[in-house]
């Protein structure tokens, strides 16, 4: 049985503590040859010979350490970008990076994530900052929420059982771009899940074309009518 309540959302994050768990672990990948110059979440351009990294939630310029937990090979990389938004994956990484924890013919590697430097006062480099996946008691978000019946297509860039990380990927994505959106909370199986929908159009060639825009970065995003 499917039960289902659209929102118009809104969110800013006030404040973000520090309360993490200590070690992160996954999946990591690393961003493939179109990307190279092209704009990262933070403006900066990606370049493949430099130590990058993108991650969900960690500030820019944080510094971390991962390692390979098939080979024990290291590297350190600076965060400048947001992701990767698939399930699983931790951090995407520079090919030079991942050239360094030596997976690129995998493609994939499990790896360990320690952060050694946050670079903006929240750590230092001699007490690794903990990091944190889920959203904390130190966290604020500054919300307007309104009950819609939005009408045409929309592109749903992601779906969540865990309110928390709606709340990560929803602020992220109103910063990124200039679309309306939308949280269609579902009730499936008694499961409460919710799902994060950009725009409101009126033809369908309007969310396929917002759904190309975002497809880089939203491999799995779809298009879906209200």
């Amino acid at each position: 049985m499917l039960k289902k309540l659209i929102f118009t959302f809104s969110i800013a994050l006030i404040s973000l503590g520090a309360s993490f768990a200590q070690v992160q672990t996954g999946t990591a990948s690393y961003y493939a040859d179109k990307f190279e110059g092209k704009q990262t979440a933070s403006g900066e351009k990606y370049k493949h010979k430099k130590l990058t990294a993108a991650h969900k939630s960690l500030p820019y310029g944080t510094i971390v350490k991962v390692t390979n937990l098939d080979n024990q090979e290291t590297v350190e990389v600076r965060i400048n970008d947001r992701g990767p938004y698939v399930d699983g994956r931790v951090i995407d990484l520079s090919r030079s990076a991942a050239e360094k924890l030596k997976f690129i013919n995998q493609g994939l590697a499990k790896v360990r994530i320690e952060v050694v430097d946050a670079g903006d006062g929240r750590s230092n480099s001699n007490r690794p900052v903990q990091i944190d996946q889920n959203i904390e008691n130190e966290s604020y978000f500054q919300m307007k929420v309104k009950r819609k019946n939005p009408a045409g297509f929309g592109v749903q860039v992601g779906s969540f059982k865990g309110f928390d990380n709606m709340l990560k990927l929803s602020e992220n994505v109103e910063k990124s771009y200039r679309a309306k959106l939308y949280v269609e909370v579902k009730e499936l199986n008694g499961d409460k899940v919710y799902a994060l929908i950009l725009g409101d159009y009126g033809n369908r060639k309007r969310a396929d074309k917002l759904k190309e825009k975002i497809s880089d970065r939203f491999p799995d995003a779809f298009v879906t009518k209200y």
